[in-house]
């Protein structure tokens, strides 16, 4: 099993970067894929997750109206798109996953940190700053 992310970099307050995960070794679309982040010295964080069973996306309340989850099962890909990027977006992001649904993710609550996703991603720094 293995999760690849690409797509990080450095970018100006109020730009855009398509982050993508891809899956290999085990059947991507029985699985939801989560977006994590973790800022130095803070704690790792959930930032957005799509659901294997019915597509649906949840986003943390402070990326909602900015970040895109959306993905390409024959592609074994998911995409986190994130708009207006803003230096508090600053962190190394990671993607992870869990059978079917978004464990941790419930719209109107603050999102867990992933404790319950098996396998993850090396990361991808993503750096917001003029």
């Amino acid at each position: 099993v293995q999760l690849v992310e690409s797509g990080g970099g450095l970018v100006q307050p109020g730009g855009s970067l398509r982050l993508s995960c891809t899956g290999s070794g085990f059947t991507f679309d029985d699985y939801a894929i989560g977006w994590f982040r973790q800022a130095p010295g803070k704690a790792r964080e959930g930032v957005s997750c799509v659901s294997a069973v019915d597509g649906h996306s949840y986003h943390r309340d402070s990326v909602k109206d900015r970040f895109a989850i959306s993905r390409a099962d024959a592609k074994n890909t998911v995409y986190l798109q994130m708009n207006s990027l803003k230096p508090e977006d600053t962190a190394v992001y990671y993607c992870a996953r869990y059978p079917r649904y978004c464990k941790g993710f419930t719209r109107g609550v603050l999102p867990g940190a992933g404790e319950d996703y098996d396998y993850w991603g090396q990361g991808t720094q993503v750096t917001v700053s003029s």
